[in-house]
């Protein structure tokens, strides 16, 4: 279901020319708002609440957070077909579905130790040339590595770790 409405909003966000980053960024920032606020989500999820006034309270939030006209509008259906609970998959499927149409991967970068800014770009431009598309990454520590690096794109996996390398060599000794 988030799927669907993802994709869908993606469509507005492209063929209306929005600026993808703001509407995800107008959309997350009422995903939060939902999720942080008791009342709200008391009054957008009662079905003896009136649609008008849910969409009314929608349109001030909006208005005060100067919030995209396409967010409210997706916000609005969510509302009107009580299905507000899909919010936050719909924020995450629809940045996965924008960063597919504009060509950006996510990768998760885990390192032994603290990367150089050179060993980052290095390590981003291989990315790049390995999937064919811009990266957007995440840099984390993990001491258990004990060098090199692990690399994660989707579900996909690139292990330069001396970890990695010790238990290719176990498994071939052991073979």
């Amino acid at each position: 279901m988030a799927n669907t409405y993802a994709r869908a909003f993606a469509d507005v966000v492209f063929h209306e020319h929005l600026d993808a980053g703001r509407a995800t960024s107008g959309l997350r920032q009422i995903a939060q708002l939902f999720g942080e606020s008791v009342e709200l989500r008391r009054v957008w999820e009662n079905p003896a609440v009136p649609a008008d006034q849910k969409r009314k309270l929608l349109d001030a939030i909006v208005q005060r957070d100067g919030i995209e006209r396409a967010v409210r509008n997706l916000i609005a259906v969510l509302i009107d077909h009580r299905r507000l609970h899909f919010l936050p998959r719909v924020v995450e499927q629809l940045e996965k579905e924008l960063d597919e149409r504009m060509g950006f991967a996510e990768a998760q970068i885990s390192s032994a130790r603290e990367l150089s800014e050179s060993e980052k770009k290095t390590i981003e431009a291989q990315i790049a040339r390995t999937t064919g598309k811009k990266v957007r990454a995440q840099y984390g520590l993990d001491a258990s590595l004990l060098g090199g690096a692990v690399v994660r794109v989707g579900s996909t996996i690139y292990d330069g770790s001396v970890k990695g390398q010790l238990e290719k060599m176990k498994e071939a000794i052991t073979a």
